[in-house]
């Protein structure tokens, strides 16, 4: 019945030994740990919950590959957060620090291989970097790509290892000279300056003298970019049109998830999509006003339409190129409605006028530049609040007689083509960049 000190004080000296002192240290080292283990645990479940809480997302069963869609989402939202605070924090624009930390580890120099030669130069002025495939036959001109990258006019690069794998491969796979547009981002530049760079960079390169020396067919050429780059490249091609110093024609157009109006934040994709990653209808209006030098406080407006009520007669004459109840099939509208609001507020439309600009918003084009398009292959993803974007108008350049090829992805999310390398690699982001140059293969 002694108290343990003294027993094991009575032990020690009776053996002469250490053995009680030893045990008496690991049985109070235990007591210890037991008490942090205790306080631990439940520290850990909150952890656990609180992680859970931010990534789980519930998404349809038909997207691809959700678990890893969740936490590539969870880990943009995460950085886009962070990249407020520093916004909020007075020490810079959160675009410019959300583009640095995106490009921060992706970015490549122009580095050659045994089958495409890699250099950067300028255009007229604006950046670019051109992939020659070295594979040469006697006389024979190459067919030749201009690529815009997406990133909401404010985010990305062509020298990212995303699309620096995308333009080297679709060189090496279609023995093709790919020439990728780095044009001036949000915030340093707005609208109409990205549209400024990709289309002084393309009439550069359009010159004879100019495809005779990369040894381009100027029969053979086309424009192609996915979500912004898709809109910049849309306004390219229609702009080329209708520029008589021109006399070389694009042979195709190729727009991945592109995005092309501003007017209508509730398409059937817009409602169906909300809350679907990795680009949130919010998000689309933020970086539309960030594009178009607005003022933020215009989402909310935005997202509810009331910048393109009834009663704003300076639309009226543009109404039918929105109308989605005409434009998509009845399998994309299902049981949607469109949301029109009968009173709006003139001030949006007032501040920016862009927005009923068709270099900005090339689906509300007029028909007769429609009708001198090249042919045209649009892909759009059924997970993506752009979907509905690209079916309009593709079915208004079918309106127009251009022959479309609609490309859809059912298990497709925004963005899903530049995730096709470790760690984000995507199987989606796969088969939609193989089917993209397949395609571009066959028909340029």
């Amino acid at each position: 019945d002694w108290p343990l000190a003294d027993r094991c004080e009575v032990q020690g000296n009776r053996s002469g030994g250490n053995m009680c002192r030893c045990f008496c240290e690991h049985f109070h080292f235990c007591a210890r740990h037991s008490a942090v283990m205790r306080a631990t645990v439940p520290v850990m479940v909150i952890a656990a919950a609180l992680t859970a809480y931010y990534v789980y997302i519930p998404l349809p069963n038909t997207v691809s590959e959700p678990w890893k869609l969740m936490l590539l989402d969870a880990t943009f939202r995460g950085v886009q957060d962070m990249c407020h605070l520093v916004q909020q924090l007075g020490l810079g624009h959160h675009l410019k620090a959300l583009n640095f930390v995106i490009t921060m580890f992706e970015m490549l120099a122009p580095q050659s291989s045994e089958m495409v030669e890699v250099t950067d130069t300028s255009f007229d002025g604006v950046q670019v970097r051109v992939f020659e495939p070295k594979k040469k036959v006697d006389g024979e001109l190459k067919r030749s790509i201009i690529y815009i990258h997406g990133g909401g006019w404010a985010l990305g690069s062509a020298r990212m290892r995303s699309y620096d794998h995308l333009c080297r491969k679709m060189a090496k796979d279609m023995n093709a000279v790919l020439v990728s547009i780095e044009y001036r981002l949000v915030p340093e530049v707005h609208f109409p300056e990205q549209i400024n760079d990709a289309y002084s960079a393309t009439k550069y390169f359009l010159q004879p003298e100019i495809l005779s020396q990369y040894s381009v067919d100027p029969n053979r050429i086309a424009v192609s970019g996915d979500s912004a780059g898709g809109n910049l490249a849309a306004a390219v091609t229609q702009q080329l049109v209708m520029d008589r110093s021109i006399n070389i024609r694009l042979k195709l157009q190729a727009l991945i998830y592109p995005v092309l109006q501003a007017l209508d934040f509730n398409t059937p994709s817009y409602q169906q999509t909300t809350a679907t990653p990795i680009l949130y209808k919010q998000v689309m209006a933020r970086f539309w006003l960030e594009y178009l030098n607005g003022d933020p406080s215009f989402v909310q407006a935005m997202l509810i339409n009331n910048h393109t009520a009834s009663n704003l007669s300076q639309l009226t004459s543009i109404r039918d190129r929105l109308n989605w109840t005409n434009l998509l099939p009845q399998s994309f509208i299902k049981n949607y409605k469109p949301v029109i609001q009968i009173m709006g507020s003139p001030q949006v439309l007032k501040e920016l006028p862009a927005l009923l600009d068709p270099r900005a918003a090339p689906l509300i084009a007029d028909k007769e530049i429609l009708q001198l398009l090249p042919r045209a292959y649009i892909l759009t993803c059924e997970h993506d609040v752009l979907r509905d974007d690209g079916i309009m108008y593709a079915k208004r350049l079918e309106d127009a007689g251009i022959e479309v090829t609609l490309d859809h992805y059912e298990d497709g999310f925004h963005g899903a083509m530049i995730f096709a390398l470790p760690p984000t690699n995507f199987d989606v982001g796969n088969k939609i960049m193989n089917n993209y140059i397949n395609w571009l293969d066959k028909n340029l």
